[in-house]
């Protein structure tokens, strides 16, 4: 019987050596140049950097990280649609920290399906500390509507309403937009502020503009142009492209109001 064991047990030892030789040999016929390479999901990615572009899939939705605000606040930006499409419409959902309305607005162009034919940037927020404090301005106490390059000039002091800053750009939320602006060149920019209900013609295509006017159902009429705006330095410094102010009314919007204004933009996207 002990004989049988010990003939039983070599045999096992000699099956496993037998198995494990074969892996080996397996793992080394696979070569150099098919190593077991593990790599996280694309959704897994730091700061959820997202679904990667395939040939059965050639949408894709992009989360870009762009800065940080005085307060040390990140600043994003979403790309959702076609990426490889030069052609642009660039949303900004906040300048102003109390007039945050546009935000969830641009939550729902973000969060909804990639456009086919387009290719929608979203800046959901670009002044995340006035947002937090509840104030038009910065943390430094700029109006960072003031601080654009374009017939800049001193206003006022820090704190003050429209306070331009010390001089242009001097705010890094403004050299955020900036730099995004001229490295991509959106064929269209809208920038959503507060309360006044209408589309501003701020200086770049009439049409553009009349037509998100009537997508939106808000009025189309004219308001100042003051000194150091983000879309008066866009329709100046990229001629070709318009950028244009849109004045949401006051207060929190209702879902259908999100919703309309949100798909005016996925509209104007396509035009």
């Amino acid at each position: 019987m002990a004989s049988r064991r010990r003939r039983l047990r070599g045999r096992t030892l000699t099956m496993l050596g037998l198995a494990a030789a074969g892996c080996a040999a397996a793992v080394a016929g696979c070569g150099a140049s098919h190593r077991a390479v593990f790599t996280a999901p694309r959704s897994l990615t730091p700061q959820g950097r997202t679904q990667s572009r395939t040939a059965s899939d050639p949408l894709s939705r992009r989360r870009v990280y762009l800065g940080r605000s005085v307060d040390g606040r990140r600043i994003y930006a979403v790309k959702v649609g076609d990426l490889d499409n030069e052609h642009s419409l660039l949303v900004v959902g906040d300048i102003h920290g109390n007039e945050p309305a546009g935000i969830p607005i641009a939550n729902a162009v973000a969060s909804s399906p990639p456009p086919r034919e387009s290719l929608i940037i979203v800046i959901k927020n670009l002044n995340p500390d006035g947002v937090a404090a509840k104030t038009r301005q910065n943390a430094d106490g700029v109006d960072l509507n003031r601080n654009f390059p374009w017939r800049w000039r001193p206003l006022g002091s820090r704190g003050d309403l429209q306070y331009s800053g010390p001089r242009p750009l001097s705010e890094p939320e403004a050299r955020i937009a900036h730099s995004l602006i001229l490295r991509t060149r959106p064929q269209v920019t809208i920038w959503f502020h507060q309360p006044l209900g209408l589309v501003d013609e701020s200086g770049g295509s009439i049409s553009v503009e009349h037509r998100f006017a009537r997508l939106s159902g808000l009025p189309l009429r004219r308001l100042t142009r003051y000194p150091g705006s983000a879309a008066g330095w866009q329709n100046h410094r990229l001629p070709g492209t318009t950028a244009f102010v849109v004045e949401l009314p006051g207060g929190t919007l209702s879902p259908t109001r999100v919703s309309r204004y949100a798909a005016a933009v996925r509209a104007l996207s396509r035009s």
